[in-house]
């Protein structure tokens, strides 16, 4: 998809040019619903079914109140989301019962609202509280920070964890009643665990222990019905589903139950940076090489930026065991190019290892781990790819170079191999397993306010994601990226594409994707747990008929083209050609007030019937008619922005130097802006204002004919 056509003129030459101009009166759709009447929805419900747990003011928070926008920007962790410009939700409902939840599914789809489910805000797109494709905003956060209780049963070595607890208050929680229990998940303390653990949930221990999603054994969750389902009660096909491929695209996870993993008493740890040096390169391809090969016990982190313009290496490490076992048995039979000795290293518990791999100073009190405040809060863009095979050292400095001219985008490798290459793609619907040897993340942290900055550093990201894109291929990661403009590179294959569209599906998850949207049509056939980028419906084909007048005039869906006339001396003419459901009077004085450069008059236009329009636009009533050819070829673009006069000027001066080239632009807004781009398959929808068509004729036949008109 191309978001600008002004390249046009230097790649095709024209002699027809088809032009389709929609005419919309400017009517927006009124909501189908007011916040008040959804209010008044959540109290009747709670009246009738749960007057004990009624739902007061203190749990709804409407644009009016005093202390909606503290709390929607509280867990807002991406300042890329916290501008003036980002579409806030209607109101935010923070439940603290589950009928509360029962509540505002029920009443949210009754009043056409789109529920949008926040546990941690640590969506990095900020697709858990801003929605890109509602119209008008309709559409509200449930916030889930009240249901944060976690409850340890080291009898059992398990726990049952609300969505809307931290991942720091799990980890206190576990420490707090046992040294040698641990869980495999991020290594961020304030992650909210109904996101992470719903897409996969990687972090340090997953060498040994796997994913989050691969410990979970039990969960409870509302589905659109309002009901209340755990484990049993759901089928193992959405318990599957809800454990990797997105809890909210299913429903609204209340909790879930983990399964506790044992670590030694005392762990080590280490953090060591290296600069830029003649063996730079040796050292970075020897950890790919090794990373993956290591004990499952070990898991070795590697982030490369650029300090001074200069590069730098610091490997982050995790080792279940003491630093004599690890510096001088593991690290000096795998790794001695990194030089590690025992004094790199630190011996503390498993939970100490949580705050320095935060980088908490040594010795800060674990109940830090409790605050929900993050270090740091930025403008931030992450992507994701996949390692398979040791970037060669050639390569590397490639990088190296690249990224000091860059300066600011890092790189993380997180090691792959251990546990995660026993466990089959299919086993969850996270598929990326066998085969890696790291994740490969890439960071961009600025702190300027404003578009320009924004555009300026996601460019600097972009670049850098082309730069590598031989090496690695696409990852979901655990999180989704939503670079909403085109023409940038998505993988090694360099597709472009836009990744708001439905093609992510089967990127992120591989075959799972189809498992995924067959449990996803099932349980909730209307697409009501929906976002950017949730899982789709399958449709069935059943068609609506539509109302129209019982004349229609031929003028609303407008069509112009721009044809050279034959002759000594070649020229451009236009045509228009269009279809308006109404009569000719009321398209006369709509067209004066939209578009008076076009001089309709009445004798222009033809009243008819529906059906008799279909064969006008055929070509069978007197309108333009191509003329018929033997072979031709078609493609399409977009276009977001109108070609300017300059351009216009360009495509009509190659019209002179061909006979046989077209081009069609097809109007788009109206109902096209209204529909989400994940309703159905076909994801080109708003803020497109026509998609162009390019076709090339010819009546020669054969291979060369083919060839010299590509």
């Amino acid at each position: 998809m191309k978001g600008s056509l002004f390249h046009l003129g230097f790649i095709m030459t024209l002699t027809t040019f088809q032009f389709l101009a929609f005419i919309v009166s400017s009517s927006s759709s009124s909501s189908s619903s007011s916040s008040n009447s959804f209010i008044e929805c959540l109290e009747k419900y709670q009246y009738s079914n749960n007057p004990s747990n009624p739902i007061s003011s203190s749990v709804i928070y409407t644009q009016n109140h005093s202390s909606y926008s503290s709390l929607l920007q509280t867990y807002i962790r991406n300042l890329r989301f916290n501008t003036s410009a980002t579409p806030k939700p209607r109101l935010i409902l923070t439940p603290k019962h589950v009928s509360h939840i029962q509540a505002a599914v029920l009443c949210a789809k009754s009043h056409s609202l789109q529920m949008k489910i926040r546990s941690g805000g640590h969506d990095y797109e900020g697709l858990s509280y801003v929605s890109f494709d509602t119209p008008h905003h309709h559409f509200f956060i449930l916030d889930m920070f009240n249901f944060r209780s976690v409850h340890v049963s080291i009898q059992h070595e398990s726990a049952w964890v609300q969505a809307g607890a931290i991942l720091g208050e799990v980890y206190y929680k576990i420490a707090n009643k046992s040294k040698t229990h641990a869980f495999p998940a991020g290594v961020c303390p304030t992650v909210g665990v109904g996101g992470h653990f719903g897409g996969g949930g990687y972090g340090n221990l997953m060498r040994k222990y796997g994913l989050s999603i691969d410990n979970i054994v039990d969960a409870k969750l509302v589905n659109v019905n309002g009901k209340l389902l755990d484990r049993k009660s759901m089928g193992e096909d959405l318990f599957w589903a809800i454990t990797g491929g997105g809890g909210s695209s299913y429903g609204v996870v209340l909790s879930y139950k983990i399964k506790l993993v044992r670590v030694p008493e005392k762990v080590t740890v280490f953090r060591i940076s290296r600069r830029y040096s003649e063996n730079f390169a040796d050292l970075i391809y020897s950890y790919q090489r090794i990373v993956a090969e290591l004990p499952k016990e070990l898991f070795i982190r590697l982030t490369l930026d650029v300090v001074n313009n200069t590069n730098r290496a610091t490997f982050y490490a995790l080792f279940l065991g003491n630093s004599k076992e690890l510096v001088s048995s593991t690290m000096k039979l795998n790794f001695p190019e990194l030089g590690l000795t025992r004094i790199h290293c630190f011996e503390m518990s498993w939970i100490e290892s949580v705050l320095f791999w935060t980088n908490f100073p040594i010795g800060t009190p674990v109940e830090v781990l409790l605050s929900r405040v993050p270090q740091v809060l930025t403008h931030l863009k992450r992507k994701s790819d996949f390692v398979r095979d040791p970037i060669p050292k050639e390569g590397l400095e490639f990088i190296f170079e690249k990224m000091v001219e860059l300066k600011t985008p890092m790189l993380t490798f997180n090691p792959y191999g251990g546990r995660m290459g026993e466990i089959p793609m299919w086993e969850k619907p996270f598929p990326h397993r066998q085969g890696n040897i790291a994740k490969l993340q890439y960071a961009t942290n600025w702190d300027e306010d404003g578009e320009e900055a924004e555009n300026y550093y996601l460019n600097l990201t972009r670049l850098l994601y082309y730069y590598m894109t031989p090496a690695v291929y696409l990852d979901i990661g655990n999180y989704q990226d939503m670079i909403k403009s085109a023409n940038y590179y998505f993988n090694l294959t360099m597709i472009n594409v836009d990744v708001r569209a439905v093609n992510y599906g089967v990127k992120y998850f591989k075959d799972n994707f189809y498992r995924l949207v067959k449990i996803k049509t099932r349980v909730d056939p209307d697409n009501f747990f929906r976002n950017e980028q949730s899982i789709p419906v399958l449709f069935p084909t059943k068609k609506e008929l539509v109302k129209i007048k019982t004349k229609v005039d031929p003028h609303k869906y407008t069509m112009v083209v721009l044809y050279t006339i034959s002759g000594t001396k070649r020229t451009a003419g236009a045509s228009f050609k269009a279809l308006f459901l109404g009569d000719s009077n009321k398209l006369i004085s709509l067209m004066k007030m939209n578009f008076p450069e076009l001089g309709l008059r009445k004798e222009d236009c033809k009243e008819m019937s529906w059906i008799k329009s279909v064969l006008v636009w055929e070509g069978f009533q007197n309108a333009f008619k191509m003329k018929s050819v033997s072979a031709f070829k078609m493609k399409s673009d977009y276009v977001k922005t109108p070609i300017s006069k300059d351009g216009i000027e360009r495509i009509l001066q190659k019209t002179k130097d061909s006979a046989n080239i077209s081009m069609m632009f097809n109007p788009y807004g109206g109902k096209m802006s209204e529909i989400p781009e994940s309703e159905i398959a076909f994801p080109h929808r708003a803020g497109n204002i026509y998609k162009i068509q390019y076709l090339l004729y010819w009546n020669e036949m054969g291979a060369v004919s083919d060839n010299s008109n590509p």
